[in-house]
């Protein structure tokens, strides 16, 4: 991709696309992120040519910058130094952004593996919705058996909470987006701030989604398991911190919502014991048929989160861990304050 410039002199183009990759301590996982991308590279989208891939080293204490450097073709940064009052991640992106050359910038987690074509069909996906920002949820890879019971009542939530019609609806105040997955085109970045806006808030991929609601640059939002998947948490410890870190943002009513998921499950679980001790036949009839209906009313809601049958089936289990999660993470929230990630103390917003 070239151009002639006054003087005549040939100069390469600015590429179309630059990929963001920040990365801390993601040593388990950025190998995979980083080989789903670099096959990305086809006839008429060289990496190097037609996009770039930046992956930035946010002060790791393991293999990551050594794993991205063993890459051809990736430019390796490191973060500069956290300023006070602004998240890793933040601070990460902005310095791959001052770099970055691409027309279009897409942020993605290193927890995140693309499918083949995925970047080139994202960029005509926005070209055809006439927007400025689109994202994707993509499809979610749980192991184990609390991710399993957990994730599907997590992601069904969301989708009520943040109805995708509504976040690409222009006319609706809903507003979300996935950091796993987020592009934007340069200009309409520049136009909402970027993440020197946003420099503090936890749920960056949320808040500059609300602000490109609030400026208008358009946005698109949905499920896209053609687009890749992501396995967030390794651990059950890495799930218990990252849900905590992030319920009580995305649903401010967490409290309440914990109270209702505790409730939720004492229905499930009880009415057929209730059912048992009931001497009449008719009452034992209301009772199950009650039953029955929340099951219903459960399972309708949780497929709405696209994960495996077997997955939706078990659901019910991670009630009490949800409610509790959504309980304790609205007490840090609330009580303490602050929130650990990845060895960082972060101050949550008390509203």
């Amino acid at each position: 991709m070239q151009r002639q410039n006054e003087d005549s002199q040939t100069v390469a183009a600015p590429p179309l696309l630059s990929v963001i990759v920040p990365a801390r301590d993601e040593a388990d996982c950025l190998g995979d992120c980083l080989r789903s991308l670099v096959a990305q590279s086809d006839v008429g989208f060289v990496l190097g040519q037609d996009w770039e891939l930046i992956v930035v080293d946010d002060d790791s204490s393991d293999a990551t910058r050594q794993i991205a450097a063993s890459f051809a073709g990736i430019t390796v940064l490191d973060a500069p130094e956290l300023p006070e009052g602004w998240t890793g991640k933040a601070n990460a992106i902005l310095a791959a952004v001052k770099q970055a050359r691409g027309c279009w910038l897409l942020f993605t987690d290193a927890d995140t593996v693309h499918t083949p074509g995925n970047l080139r069909r994202a960029l005509h996906e926005a070209a055809r919705a006439q927007v400025g920002m689109l994202s994707y949820s993509p499809r979610q890879q749980v192991h184990g058996f609390w991710q399993r019971v957990l994730m599907p009542l997590i992601f069904s939530a969301l989708a009520e909470k943040y109805p995708p019609q509504s976040i690409s609806n222009s006319a609706s105040p809903i507003a979300a987006a996935n950091g796993q997955f987020l592009l934007i085109e340069r200009s309409a970045y520049a136009r909402i701030g970027g993440h020197a806006a946003i420099c503090s808030e936890i749920l960056e991929d949320v808040a500059l989604a609300k602000r490109a609601k609030r400026f208008k640059v358009g946005l698109r939002f949905r499920y896209a398991p053609d687009a890749g998947s992501t396995r967030m948490y390794r651990s059950f410890g890495a799930m218990y911190e990252g849900w905590t870190k992030n319920l009580a943002l995305l649903f401010p009513n967490a409290l309440l919502l914990a109270l209702w998921k505790g409730m939720e499950f004492l229905l499930l679980a009880g009415l057929p014991l209730v059912a048992l001790y009931l001497s009449f036949p008719l009452q034992r009839m209301a009772v199950m048929l009650w039953w029955f209906w929340r099951v219903g009313i459960h399972y309708a809601r949780t497929a709405k989160a696209h994960f495996s049958v077997l997955d939706t089936a078990l659901s019910p289990l991670g009630l009490p861990l949800f409610a509790w999660l959504l309980a304790w993470s609205w007490l840090h929230r609330k009580l303490r304050g602050q929130i650990a990630w990845k060895g960082r103390m972060y101050r949550m917003p008390s509203q």
